[in-house]
């Protein structure tokens, strides 16, 4: 009986934590803003946006979707190793395998985020999910929810994710 009750204050802690990530301020249903205009009227998107260019996928993220975009901060792309960033923008093929593992199909809002262990991503391969310390995709936090765009919805992460 215990047991039980732990594990549902934890789940409801988890939950609890993730959805309330998401304030009010950020949330921008019902703005008639696409995924892209809603990242970079945010201000702490500017390299995700640069990158979606330099890609040629940001006219695909203003299209109808909807799409759940695991968006990674400046200051994620800050923390990858000195010249990966140049590196990435220089390799189209390579940028929009990486964009494209932040991408998911369909709208997945946190309270269904925290009910899946794997998604599968645009680029073709899964990512894992976890509720253990947090909320993650892969090795990163997911720092904020639900953030509606016109055509989906932007999870904000702290780590730029990696697929093999």
């Amino acid at each position: 009986m215990k047991t039980r009750f732990v594990q549902c204050v934890a789940t409801a802690a988890v939950f609890g934590l993730f959805i309330g990530l998401a304030s009010p301020a950020t949330t921008t249903a019902g703005s008639g803003k696409d995924i892209v205009d809603t990242a970079v009227e945010a201000g702490s998107f500017n390299t995700l946006a640069k990158a979606l260019t330099e890609a040629g996928l940001a006219a695909t993220l203003k299209g109808p979707g909807p799409y759940t975009v695991f968006a990674p901060t400046d200051a994620a792309f800050a923390k990858l190793p000195p010249g990966a960033l140049a590196a990435l923008l220089a390799d189209k093929a390579r940028l929009t395998e990486v964009l494209t593992y932040h991408v998911v199909s369909g709208k997945v809002m946190a309270a269904d985020v925290v009910k899946l262990a794997r998604v599968q991503t645009v680029q073709g391969q899964s990512v894992q999910i976890a509720t253990g310390r947090g909320v993650t995709v892969n090795d990163a936090n997911i720092v904020a929810t639900d953030i509606e765009a016109s055509n989906g919805v932007i999870h904000v992460i702290d780590t730029v994710i990696l697929p093999d």
